[in-house]
């Protein structure tokens, strides 16, 4: 058996695992749902790293790089600080 092959087997283990852990699903179901798990995770991973590229890409064209990076600092320190606070938005 190569090691990619052991690699492979041991990550989609760990992902049925851990869906199992955060999820009601059963052992059964979650590794039947595997190959899902497995292309939705990859899925996530592609857009994370889409994302990044464009925001470092945006990040190193702006003639003001420090004063965006502080302002999307603020920003998640003002969401994280409400949230352990408890503020609840206005819904309509």
């Amino acid at each position: 058996m190569s090691a990619r092959l052991v690699a492979a087997s041991a990550f989609v283990t760990a992902l049925v695992v851990v869906t199992v852990w955060l999820t009601d699903l059963s052992f059964g179901r979650a590794a039947l749902l595997a190959p899902v798990l497995v292309i939705g995770l990859a899925a996530v991973a592609g857009l994370v790293v889409f994302w990044a590229r464009v925001g470092w890409d945006s990040l190193r064209r702006s003639s003001h790089p420090r004063l965006l990076v502080a302002a999307a600092l603020a920003f998640v320190l003002l969401l994280v600080g409400l949230t352990l606070l408890g503020v609840q938005l206005p819904r309509e």
